[in-house]
């Protein structure tokens, strides 16, 4: 299970102290290789990250828009054994490394990993019911609930650049929504059976695109404290949502799901069955390759750079539902794109100028509010 594909949409939360996590030691400088400057061309990380993102994206769709497909939990518990399965393999060949399971981190850790569970079972019910423009503009919106309650429990701020671009997010979302319903209208008539049920389609995805926006911002609002607490590092993060992740999965399918032969049959037809599964270890593989390019893309970029690949990555994205799946191309379709996208570079530029502010050089003699990093450091340790 995809574990860091929320970096694929909220890199631009994440700052300057996620570059310090992906930071590896200082080591005595060697003179330059060619492979060593292929790996440091900062072109050929970002292109790879946006490329791993768009592979997930596409992957989980066409899966996920299988005839009648409701294996929600199964697809998920494949995507997580796959992953853990796979860091696990670079571990021991020496790629990567993260701590050992240890059943105390995994007590502090289990919550994360419920609400994790909760926001990717909302995103694939979305993405099942949405295409991958209006699932991508839509992300968008989890950006102001996750601004907001940095404002409330962490003592964040929000510019009038941000509320610009809140603005924006908010005005393609609706602009998205309305060129939806206007294409099923249109397509199949204003009173016939067929666009009724192509908008009570669209009604769902609406309402599960919902819930996760408010479970990716709880999910990522409540990484945020946690991990003060137990300085998890991205491949510990990544080792232990996914495992911890895989029984309840398993549990969730094994007693909500329908396991009857004819509803696998229905879920995995004989012609695609083989096609559907190859998709489905790809998608979990897939989660593995956005978080090393994602490191990949900290370590040689600067931290504005990341953040900007991670909003100029929305407009690829959403173009990919345009060329391999059959999402309607109109003029407020690709408008709503437009408006996303740009909602996301003013966004992007909000919070570099922000984050350039010159720090008060002055020792305080009052008790001033604290940043938001220094609030979240010292709930940590009360948790």
């Amino acid at each position: 299970m995809s574990d860091d594909k929320k970096r694929d949409d909220y890199t631009i939360e994440m700052g300057e102290r996620d570059k310090a996590a992906f930071e590896r030691p200082m080591t005595p400088r060697q003179a330059p290789t060619s492979a060593s400057g292929l790996a440091n061309n900062p072109i050929i990380p970002v292109l790879s990250y946006c490329a791993s993102s768009i592979l997930m994206t596409v992957t989980n769709k066409y899966v996920l828009s299988g005839t009648g497909f409701n294996l929600n939990f199964f697809l998920l518990c494949v995507q997580s054994v796959v992953c853990v399965v796979a860091i696990q393999t670079c571990k021991s060949f020496g790629f990567i490394t993260y701590r050992d399971f240890n059943s105390d981190e995994a007590k502090k850790w289990f919550p994360i990993s419920l609400l994790l569970i909760g926001m990717i079972y909302t995103s694939t019910k979305a993405l099942q019911f949405l295409s991958i423009p209006v699932y991508t503009i839509f992300k968008n919106l989890t950006i102001i609930l996750i601004a907001y309650g940095e404002v409330l429990w962490f003592g964040g701020s929000v510019t009038g650049m941000a509320l610009f671009s809140f603005g924006l997010m908010v005005l393609s979302s609706v602009i998205a929504a309305w060129a939806d319903i206007q294409h099923a209208l249109q397509s199949y008539g204003h009173s016939s059976n067929e666009s009724s049920e192509k908008v009570a389609t669209l009604s769902s995805g609406y309402i599960w695109m919902m819930f996760n926006c408010f479970c990716t911002a709880a999910y990522l609002l409540g990484m945020r404290k946690r991990i003060k607490l137990t300085n998890f590092k991205d491949y510990d993060t990544m080792f232990y949502n996914n495992l911890l992740s895989i029984p309840i999965l398993l549990v969730c399918s094994l007693l909500v799901e329908n396991w009857s032969a004819e509803n696998v049959t229905l879920n995995f037809p004989p012609a695609q069955r083989t096609n559907l599964i190859i998709a489905m270890v790809f998608s979990g593989l897939s989660s593995v390759f956005i978080s090393y390019t994602s490191a990949w893309c900290v370590r040689v970029t600067t931290s504005t750079t990341y953040s900007m690949v991670g909003a100029l990555n929305k407009l690829p994205i959403a173009l990919s539902g345009l060329i391999f799946f059959d999402a309607p191309v109109t003029f407020p379709s690709v408008s709503a794109i437009a408006v996303g996208f740009v909602s996301g570079i003013v966004y992007t530029f909000s919070k570099i100028k922000q984050n350039s502010k010159p720090k008060v050089g002055v020792l305080p003699t009052t008790n001033s509010p604290m940043s938001a990093s220094t609030q979240s450091t010292r709930d940590g340790f009360k948790t």
